[in-house]
C-alpha cells in the first residue's frame, strides 16, 4: 500500500504479508540515511497502526543516491509486539 495514511503521516510504503508486516520508508541520501528512516518510523508511530494484526512487523529504511541513481544503504529492524519495543 504505498503512501499508506496515518493520524501521524504518511508511510512510504507498507507490504502486508500472510506472515509479517514490512513497513518502509524511503531516504534520498541528501535529506537523511537509512536510519534516519528507521528513526521516522518510530518517532511517527507508524507500527502502531498494525499492531492488532498479531503478525511479526519488520521497520526498513532505504536510502537512495539520485546522482548515482542506486541504494547506498539498507536498514532492518524488528519491532516487537508484545514489549512495544524495537530491536536490531
Amino acid at each position: 500500500m504505498p503512501e499508506d495514511v496515518t493520524n501521524r503521516g504518511r508511510i512510504d510504503l507498507t507490504l502486508i504479508m500472510h506472515d509479517k508486516i514490512l513497513i518502509i520508508e524511503f531516504k534520498l541520501k541528501k535529506f537523511g540515511d537509512a536510519k534516519k528512516a528507521i528513526m521516522q518510523i518510530k518517532e511517527k508511530g507508524y507500527p502502531d497502526k498494525y499492531v492488532s494484526y498479531h503478525k511479526p512487523i519488520y521497520l526498513i529504511g532505504i536510502s537512495f543516491d539520485t546522482i548515482e541513481r542506486n541504494v547506498t544503504e539498507l536498514k532492518v529492524e524488528q519491532y516487537e509486539n508484545s514489549k512495544n519495543r524495537f530491536s536490531q
